[in-house]
């Protein structure tokens, strides 16, 4: 685990700006529509019906959301267990996106389920037979463990520094050896924790997939195979360095920081070869199985396999091979927004796409209140970034009353 033998500097910018504003304005709309799920049901908001049970909120909150946030296992795996120290920079807030992220799929969850008041059954009543409990289960524990691994971001921040006022005062000093206490705590047993995260992550990831093969010839056969779990695992961890990458690079433009471009670069000569490895899987899946024949015909599901293949897997897969790409922060940064594109697309091919259930009437898309809470609760994650990234010490800093020589100091 990284400390600071110095309070990390904060990020020192205006928290409302005009995109900000937006943002607040599209959260507002989509908790609107989201009051009017709980007020008139999951009917009175959405176009689910008996036919399609699930659309976006399960393709988009919660798989493409449990996907994207597997930046937090790999970053830990890769700074922590792997001891490979230059990438303790990226870990925190990899840490940060991951945990709001998780929070985000549990409540995209709740959202979903016809009756949101028994969310809290799968703590009960076990069903070890189950691939939805096996994902319930870890991503609940997983989200507490991110919790936790957030912790020593918390204490650093905050011992001493706890200067509460009025009859509060008398607390301070008893809060301030609680926070030491805690982070002396959690210094000894982080490792269990970081372990622990990595292998929910992995059981979870690819648990998904097998909910999707359960789903048997309601799947389109393009996607439909039973190493599923296994690409759904693979694409996982292949998003997860460029969606660090895409969030660095988006943090430091927002908060007018130089991108790191030193470690990122580094990060980036590691995606080729897991993207290699996936997509050998996936085309190799695709043989074995003589699937391709489907590309033969033009439809939806052919062209958006295409584009999730060539768009979402080859083309950055060619650029990350490229050093002039690896050093230049444009191409750097559409490089891995395209990894994030294709996994994006991934989990809705297959969620939302392949999923046509037998005796179906007509086809399902979203509908205004279904996009407006799915772009409602991303423009609150993001809000929820902003601050945190602000408030807490997250992402490193340099400071000025440093040399540049020392800007960093970090004891392990």
């Amino acid at each position: 685990m990284v400390h600071f033998m110095k309070p990390t500097p904060l990020v020192q910018k205006k928290f409302i700006t005009p995109g900000v504003i937006l943002l607040i304005l599209l959260a507002v709309n989509g908790l609107a529509f989201l009051a009017g799920r709980f007020l008139f049901g999951i009917g009175g908001v959405t176009n689910l019906n008996n036919q399609y049970p699930w659309g976006i909120w399960i393709g988009v909150d919660v798989a493409a959301g449990v996907a994207l946030a597997a930046g937090g296992f790999t970053t830990a795996a890769l700074g922590h267990l792997m001891h490979r120290e230059q990438y303790h920079a990226l870990v925190r807030p990899a840490l940060l996106t991951a945990m709001l992220g998780y929070t985000f799929v549990a409540l995209g969850v709740c959202i979903d389920i016809g009756r949101y008041y028994y969310i809290w059954h799968p703590l009960i009543m076990w069903n070890g037979n189950s691939a939805l409990f096996e994902v319930g289960i870890c991503v609940m524990i997983y989200m507490n463990v991110l919790y936790i691994e957030f912790l020593p971001v918390v204490t650093e921040r905050f011992i001493g520094r706890v200067t509460m006022k009025g009859f509060l005062t008398r607390f301070n000093k008893p809060v301030d050896k609680l926070l030491r206490a805690l982070d002396r705590g959690l210094s000894k047993v982080m490792f269990i924790f970081i372990i622990a995260g990595v292998v929910l992550s992995t059981l979870h990831q690819s648990s998904l997939g097998t909910l999707m093969v359960i789903a048997g010839p309601k799947m389109h056969p393009l996607w439909q195979t039973p190493v599923l779990p296994l690409l759904f695992l693979l694409s996982a961890i292949a998003v997860g360095f460029p969606m660090v990458i895409f969030e660095s690079m988006i943090a430091a433009r927002s908060f007018g920081l130089k991108p790191e471009m030193e470690t990122l670069s580094k990060l980036g000569r590691m995606i080729a070869p897991i993207l290699g490895i996936y997509l050998a899987f996936k085309i190799g899946d695709m043989f074995i199985r003589e699937t391709f024949v489907y590309l033969t015909t033009f439809n939806t599901a052919s062209v958006l396999f295409m584009i999730e293949v060539f768009v979402g897997v080859v083309l950055p897969l060619r650029m990350f091979l490229s050093r002039s790409v690896l050093k230049s922060p444009v191409m750097l940064f559409i490089a891995a927004s395209l990894v994030v594109f294709g996994v994006l697309l991934n989990r809705i091919n297959n969620f939302v796409v392949a999923y046509t259930p037998p005796y179906s009437f007509g086809s399902y898309f979203p509908s205004i209140g279904e996009i407006s809470v799915t772009v409602g609760f991303v423009s609150i994650l993001v809000l929820l970034y902003r601050a945190a990234v602000m408030i807490f010490p997250v992402i490193s800093v340099p400071d000025k009353s440093l040399s540049s020589k020392a800007k960093y100091t970090i004891r392990g």
